[in-house]
């Protein structure tokens, strides 16, 4: 960062990737080992706050399931406080900034306040975690395209956003995120709408930690599978033919 951006304190947007310390980019670690502030989720690894200096404040701001520790307006308002103060702000955020992760509206309130920022993206939970199960997104003979979807929209819509008629007429690979606690209803959408009841789908819970775990079944029998073990989030649905490769790719959860 310029000296012009530390005196006049600056927010940069860094994608931790989606569990795994080591998916964090280069630039993202420098952007730590500059910061003043710390502003992290819940999802990230805190491994990485260790390179941030031992003098930069960590101020943890994570969201599970029914929890917030800040609202979203509540953040906002913290990372231009913090700006204004001169710091330079590390925003770390799971997965990367702009893919489901309310990146775009904390760079509009940032905008809006005349506070200078920068996005750093980061190794997407659509594509590490599948990676991490054994499960490519495209496969020359099963799967030529992807769709990420998310599984639970913003209570202040009008009207659901996500088209799930249209969803189901997808014959590539579905990646479905924040749907476990929604997993029957939107199964139940998608084979109501043509999608085969015996598609393969899978859940991948704390995709690329090591306590990840994975279950396989069809869109018919899956919603059952996790009722009966109780399977909570966080976790990542993958819908589509190029399930049935992970018996075959796994490496990630038989690695010692």
């Amino acid at each position: 960062m310029s000296a012009e951006h530390s005196q006049n304190g600056y927010v940069v947007l860094v994608g931790a990737g989606p569990g795994d310390p080591g998916l964090l980019t280069l630039k993202g670690r420098e952007a730590l080992r500059q910061c003043d502030v710390v502003v992290y989720d819940h999802l990230v690894s805190e491994a990485l706050l260790d390179f941030a200096p031992a003098t930069a404040r960590r101020i943890y701001v994570g969201k599970k399931a029914g929890k917030h520790t800040m609202s979203q307006e509540a953040i906002n308002a913290l990372l231009v406080q913090e700006a204004r103060a001169g710091n330079r702000v590390v925003r770390l955020k799971g997965g990367d900034p702009f893919v489901f992760g309310r990146g775009g509206e904390e760079c509009l309130a940032l905008r809006e306040q005349g506070i200078r920022f920068e996005v750093i993206p980061g190794v997407s939970a659509f594509s590490a975690v599948p990676a991490y199960a054994g499960i490519p997104l495209t496969f020359r003979d099963r799967s030529s395209v992807f769709l990420a979807v998310t599984g639970h929209e913003h209570e202040s819509k009008d009207a659901p956003e996500v088209d799930w008629a249209s969803v189901a007429q997808i014959q590539g690979t579905l990646i479905i995120y924040m749907g476990v606690l929604r997993i029957r209803e939107i199964f139940s959408n998608l084979i109501r709408h043509g999608r085969a009841a015996d598609t393969p789908a899978a859940v991948i819970r704390w995709g690329t930690c090591p306590q990840q775990e994975t279950l396989v079944g069809t869109l018919a029998t899956l919603p059952d599978r996790v009722e009966q073990l109780n399977l909570r989030p966080p976790g990542l649905i993958v819908v589509g033919e190029v399930v049935r490769l992970r018996e075959q790719l796994k490496w990630f959860e038989t690695e010692p």
